[in-house]
């Protein structure tokens, strides 16, 4: 099944894409979520993820 014409598509639907299609664009690791209530996107969020080095040799290292 093939997705549909962002350009075939309402006004408000378009809106909701282009805006998880640019928080997606901006974040290297993390997850965008949708919230729908009554059939409507009503809430886009991001939460965006940091990953630190896994051993010393790959970073500076924080010593207590």
């Amino acid at each position: 099944m093939n997705p549909p014409d962002v350009n075939s598509l309402p006004d408000a639907t378009s809106a909701w894409l282009d805006l998880v299609k640019r928080k997606v664009e901006a974040m290297r690791f993390g997850s965008v979520q949708i919230v729908v209530h009554e059939g409507r996107v009503t809430t886009v969020e991001a939460t965006e993820k940091t990953r630190l080095p896994s051993s010393p040799a790959d970073g500076p290292s924080i010593k207590g």
